[in-house]
């Protein structure tokens, strides 16, 4: 029997490696934007054409590659961050497993130019499927230039699982922007199709900030540093009143590195206990510097998941370094008992707390009308610096028509509307009358032939409002309502970019809007169901309830957006109603197809009939 057991071509390995490695473009600007971090690179320029599927280009000013580093690059191990298995104990760079690289020419068409400062000319090399099809001097600038062409073309499956443009260049942004907000100190910027998306010029953490998320930031930010011997802490958390609904502007970084760690996550939450909204997440972009040898970052090729030595450690002291600063800037609520702030003031400084002075006219009387005073004469006020009043008689007290506050007045009888329900037959009860109440301004209450009926208003409103756009998706003609002052939105990198991606279905939904400059909105027009003067918090309430439902319910993107708008835009629990439009509520309902079920699984209304009264009063 011949041997079956063989050793795979280093091209075949190279495409198996290169699927933990790379798994979408997103992952090849991680791995070059990290190469160029530890190359030195204080400017750092990133293209992108179609999402990353036809061109990644990374440009940077580092140190640049001798002739024979540039030729070991797309090897795979060929790393210059560590020589022995020790150095993984020490590591401060990135990268250290020399998998990059080599992956990337293994899936792609890549070619690097290259050249150190010292040097006077350049190299360029082209690599395809693991081979290098070319090499040869070239003229370039101090530094590395790696473009990457046709991801994934030599392996059409994985190129068939990329989702759409939008969705990969939101993966890119998302990677591109870890990388920005960890090093402040560097110039980074991207083009995608030819348009500059960001420039982040070199500044301070908070600038750089404020320049990915808004100028409207800088007042949501708060200073959060610590240091101890075991870990040293610094960053911004956001105020609690700026909390979204979904994550994605959650960060993490030790020595620099993006982490994911929901056991640290938890230290977070647990500090903004009782300040948020449930299932609400806060800002947080923190920074952990700690000793290499107490983590352990060899965990996965994507190396966003690490090991701390004393994590329980680790977790106490950002959970009270994060309460503490919410305390320090007034942010958490405090209270002391033994001082009165007002009683302070008066003792530390009593000549300029001044009692105010009170005049008190006692023969005033507001029922008295003008007229009947014109012939009064007018006298000054004593003490006052001439200034004229009327001198006003006792008013005369009506003491005949006390009785009048004591009479009853009958109540009109609400006006009654003639409706069906299901379940009542026309010849039992023809033009029933439904008579309407509001209980709680939660319910509403109406009396049918066989008994009551009790209407979630809430909940049998999201259901009218969701059936009613997912009509104006399908005909692609929502009701809309012009403004009367354009409002401006600046949303976030990754929301916008979700806005443009849905942009079709939010305009069918009654939305009119444009572009203004870098991740801003100007909202021309709203759906007509929506309250006037909110347009923009509806519009961003949307685009959280979309990325919330997506992560949760897995809904297709017309049913997530009927879902989202119908549950912004119908009336709260709490909203008085007038008896005309709890009557148009009802009446709605049941022309819905599906009216006893609301958009959570629950009833929209529950009928409670006279026998199940009457046994109650009996159990009595």
């Amino acid at each position: 029997m011949p041997d079956i057991i063989h050793l795979l071509p280093d091209s075949v390995a190279n495409q198996i490696a290169a699927g933990e490695v790379i798994q979408r473009p997103a992952s090849a600007v991680k791995e070059m934007m990290e190469n160029s971090l530890d190359a030195g690179a204080t400017t750092i320029r990133l293209v992108v054409k179609d999402a990353g599927k036809a061109l990644i280009q990374v440009t940077d000013d580092g140190q640049g590659m001798s002739v024979a580093d540039a030729r070991l690059c797309f090897e795979r191990h060929a790393t210059s961050k560590i020589s022995s298995a020790e150095d993984l104990f020490s590591i401060r760079t990135m990268g250290f497993r020399g998998e990059a690289l080599a992956s990337i020419a293994a899936i792609a068409q890549a070619e690097l130019r290259t050249r150190r400062a010292e040097d006077e000319i350049g190299l360029l090399i082209q690599a395809e499927g693991s081979r290098i099809t070319r090499e040869e001097p070239c003229q370039c600038p101090a530094g590395t230039s790696i473009r990457v062409k046709n991801l994934f073309f030599n392996i059409p499956a994985r190129r068939n699982f990329l989702k759409s443009n939008a969705v990969e260049m939101r993966h890119i942004i998302d990677e591109f922007l870890r990388v920005a907000l960890a090093h402040p100190q560097v110039f980074f910027s991207l083009h995608h199709d030819g348009q500059e998306v960001y420039h982040l010029p070199k500044a301070t953490l908070k600038q750089r900030l404020i320049h990915v998320f808004g100028n409207s930031y800088s007042e949501r930010l708060v200073p959060v540093e610590e240091e101890t011997n075991v870990i040293g802490l610094r960053g911004f958390i956001g105020k609690p009143e700026y909390a979204r609904k979904t994550r994605g502007e959650q960060y993490f970084f030790v020595n620099n590195r993006f982490i994911r760690d929901g056991y640290l996550h938890h230290a977070i939450m647990n500090a903004y206990d009782e300040l948020l909204v449930p299932g609400s997440y806060p800002f947080y972009a923190l920074f952990i510097e700690i000793d290499p040898a107490r983590i352990d970052i060899n965990v996965h090729p994507t190396k966003t998941e690490i090991k701390f030595e004393d994590e329980k450690t680790v977790y106490a002291i950002v959970r009270s370094a994060v309460k503490r600063s919410l305390g320090r800037y007034n942010i958490a609520p405090t209270l002391d008992f033994e001082a009165d702030q007002n009683l302070v003031e008066f003792e530390v400084n009593p000549k300029e707390v001044r009692p105010p002075t009170i005049r008190v006219n006692p023969h005033f009387n507001p029922f008295e009308t003008e007229a009947g005073n014109s012939d009064r004469e007018k006298t000054e006020r004593p003490g006052s610096a001439g200034i004229p009043m009327r001198a006003y008689q006792t008013p005369k007290l009506n003491l005949g028509n006390w009785e009048q506050l004591y009479q009853v007045v009958q109540a009109e009888e609400p006006t009654p509307s003639a409706s069906l329900l299901p379940g009542e037959e026309a010849n039992d009860n023809p033009l029933q009358e439904l008579r309407t109440y509001q209980l709680h301004q939660k319910y509403i209450l109406s009396h049918i032939k066989s008994g009551c009926i009790v209407i979630d208003q809430q909940a049998a409103h999201e259901r009218i409002l969701y059936e009613r756009y997912l009509q104006h998706l399908e005909s692609k003609q929502g009701a809309s309502q012009q403004n009367l002052f354009p409002r401006t939105l600046e949303l976030s990198p990754g929301d916008f970019s979700l806005a443009m991606e849905l942009r079709d279905e939010i305009r069918a939904l009654g939305f009119d809007f444009r572009e203004f400059g870098k991740n801003t909105l100007i909202i021309d027009g709203s759906p007509a169901d929506l309250p006037q003067g909110k347009e923009d918090q509806a519009f961003e309430k949307l685009i959280e309830d979309y990325k919330q439902n997506l992560a949760q319910l897995k809904l297709d993107k017309r049913t997530n957006l009927a879902r989202s708008l119908a549950k912004n835009a119908a009336v709260k629990a709490g909203t008085r109603l007038s008896a005309e439009e709890m009557n148009q509520l009802i009446d709605e309902l049941f022309a819905c197809k599906n009216p006893k079920t609301g958009l959570t699984g629950k009833p929209t209304f529950i009928t409670i009939g006279l026998d199940e009264l009457a046994k109650r009063f009996e159990k009595l």
